[in-house]
């Protein structure tokens, strides 16, 4: 450890970690479970913890369990990522990012116990660590893990929690988990522990989740059978088991901002805690429940903007099938990178779009606004327009759209980032 590690600041620090491990992403817990087992951060928690997986939903199913727990006024640790404009926003506690000599402080303790042990850590290894370090530090009343990859060999299933959700099994990162969902979902499933409840998001449940489940003797709760909604989308209602598997309802819940899928499975995963709602709670908290880069809507010279980091087909389609009608024309602002199935997002966007603006991303996995252009149809490639970047693109949308046109901006966190950059006062 260098002797001035105590006096980096967190940009210092944050280019010391992305430079000591070359590999971005390397799947496997033996080098951070160690490290955590020198920090004693494995076991001894006092609270319950909830690891949360799947393709798609998992930030805002957290983002729902967390308003709710915070309106009831418990103290909620959050571990997600990546983040939009700055890295404290992947810790957080009641929805405040850490500040920076907080992490500075994990990071030099995990830095001292990883060159004890003569170990090196990728950058999601030390930020997983870090969290971890700060819920030990904060306790608080519930700590929700967000996976960052899979599920079986990523940095967070070093800990065991007390309930596991997968809220979605769908084909993104191929080359890391497999090219069928039975593959993705035997990893998503290594969230599992003997004999914990598993909350599973979506009426689909791919066999290798289930088989495993029942290895494990899992209890199963499942969207559509053991939990969900009732009556629709607005003044609907819910069903589910509660710890000790009676029945429990909450009637007259209201309309949310996020996925209402979502709303249910973050439901379920609070009823199996030893933890209490009051109904205001429940109602304020879904009412209240928000994330950025999730369906977000801006007004910029009385053009709607709606960001969502949607990236794959399954999320292209759950956003184009429930967005609402507009009298007005559609922009659609998209960069996405070159790992992702650009040509089933894209079909799935198309009816959503009148006008394609093709950002291309920088970084080695960015995706150049040409590459892009060659994934649309014949027809919507040649009246595409592109650019070099995101805010080139929604700059030319706002120039062309009129007022009750919508601008959507889609296709990666990236592409997200550099609107919300732009566009913070």
């Amino acid at each position: 450890m260098s002797t001035n590690s105590q006096s980096r600041t967190l940009d210092q620090w944050l280019s010391v970690i992305e430079a000591a491990h070359p590999a971005e992403i390397e799947l496997g817990l033996e080098r951070v479970r160690a490290v955590a087992e020198k920090l004693a951060l494995i076991d001894g928690w006092n609270c319950p913890i909830v690891t949360l997986a799947g393709t798609n939903g998992k930030g805002s199913t957290q983002a729902f369990m967390r308003s709710i727990c915070t309106e009831q006024g418990y103290q909620v640790g959050c571990y997600s990522s990546p983040h939009f404009l700055r890295y404290n926003e992947r810790v957080t506690l009641n929805g405040e990012p850490a500040d920076d000599q907080s992490l500075c402080q994990a990071f030099d303790a995990i830095d001292q116990a990883r060159e004890s042990l003569g170990l090196s850590l990728s950058y999601f290894e030390v930020g997983t660590l870090a969290a971890l370090w700060l819920f030990r530090q904060w306790q608080p009343d519930l700590i929700l893990l967000e996976v960052g990859l899979g599920g079986r060999l990523d940095a967070v299933n070093i800990i065991d929690p007390d309930v596991a959700v997968i809220t979605t099994v769908a084909l993104d990162h191929q080359d890391w988990l497999g090219n069928d969902r039975e593959t993705v979902g035997f990893e998503k499933a290594g969230i599992l522990r003997p004999g914990i409840p598993m909350v599973y998001g979506e009426v689909s449940m791919p066999d290798s989740v289930r088989q495993r489940a029942t290895e494990l003797g899992c209890t199963i709760h499942h969207w559509g059978e053991q939990f969900g909604p009732r009556d629709g989308v607005e003044n609907w209602s819910w069903y589910g088991l509660n710890v000790t598997g009676e029945q429990q309802e909450y009637p007259c819940l209201p309309s949310v901002r996020l996925p209402f899928e979502n709303a249910s499975t973050a439901l379920q995963a609070l009823a199996l805690l030893p933890l209490s709602f009051s109904p205001f709670a429940i109602v304020q908290g879904l009412k209240q429940a928000s994330l950025t880069g999730r369906r977000q809507q801006l007004v910029v010279d009385g053009r709607e903007l709606l960001l969502d980091v949607a990236h794959n087909p399954h999320a292209a389609h759950y956003l184009a099938s429930t967005l609402p009608p507009i009298d007005g024309q559609s922009f659609c602002v998209l960069g996405m990178l070159a790992d992702k199935d650009c040509s089933e997002t894209i079909s799935e966007l198309l009816p959503l779009v009148d006008h394609w603006l093709l950002a291309g991303l920088s970084g080695p996995r960015g995706l150049s606004a040409d590459a892009l252009q060659e994934a649309l149809p014949e027809k919507a490639r040649a009246d595409a327009l592109r650019f070099d970047t995101p805010w080139q693109a929604c700059q030319a949308a706002l120039r062309q759209s009129n007022r009750g046109d919508r601008i959507l901006v889609l296709g990666s966190f990236h592409t997200v980032a550099d609107i919300l950059a732009q566009l913070q006062p």
